[in-house]
């Protein structure tokens, strides 16, 4: 993943920092993410189902990110930002279980065991980085999860329409709300710089398994 270099100057800085990392380095501008092969083609959906599968590796388990970033946050001006995100992620959960429940079991695909052990090293990383006691880290991940996950849910929206199943508009935070939160927070270069870390950390993990679904739509072929 290329790196934007940190280069912020006072509280909107940061905030503007990860709005645009998200954009040239989030799930938005991943070649596969928007591709007709995972959204509209002939076997996309299989594609999907792939995707909902290992998105609820990822991160359909509680605690999760978000639980693990509310656990670390002290901070007055995320307080409100944090407790929403809670719950909104929590029905997300509920969407990628109802998901994988109607998709049915995993397609099949070579290299299975290797594509398992790749994803759980992922949610083992992402639980490492929640967890951090670097002040600013697993909450600049936690908000960088709720900006990127605008793009994710175009995928969990596209196979609950494919298959006819109704999943509950999300109730996550804002865009705006979010970036509003990271500025509140961004109160010494020190955050800053631990958020747009964890920011860089989580979407590089969100590239790693749109990568994944790529070649592993590709080794399916066409069976």
């Amino acid at each position: 993943m290329a790196s934007i270099a940190p280069q912020m100057s006072g509280q909107s800085g940061v905030a503007d920092l990860i709005d645009s990392i998200v954009q040239a380095e989030g799930t938005v501008s991943h070649r596969y993410a928007g591709s007709p092969e995972l959204l509209t083609g002939r076997f996309a959906t299989r594609n999907l189902a792939d995707a909902v599968h290992l998105l609820c590796t990822l991160h359909g388990r509680h605690p999760g990110v978000i639980d693990h970033a509310a656990t670390r946050t002290v901070h007055d001006a995320a307080r409100n930002w944090i407790l929403q995100s809670v719950d909104g992620f929590a029905g997300e959960r509920a969407a990628l279980a109802k998901l994988v429940v109607v998709v049915g079991p995993l397609p099949s695909t070579p290299g299975q065991a290797e594509s398992e052990s790749a994803v759980n090293a992922q949610r083992h990383a992402l639980e490492m980085l929640a967890q951090s006691d670097r002040d600013g880290c697993a909450l600049g991940a936690a908000a960088t999860l709720v900006l990127d996950w605008a793009a994710i849910r175009v995928v969990l929206d596209t196979i609950a329409e494919r298959l006819g199943v109704q999943i509950e508009a999300p109730t996550l935070p804002s865009h705006a709300q979010t970036l509003e939160m990271i500025a509140g927070v961004a109160e010494t270069p020190g955050i800053e710089r631990a958020m747009a870390f964890g920011a860089q950390q989580i979407l590089g993990q969100h590239r790693g398994l749109f990568d994944l679904l790529d070649a592993r739509q590709i080794a399916r072929g066409d069976y």
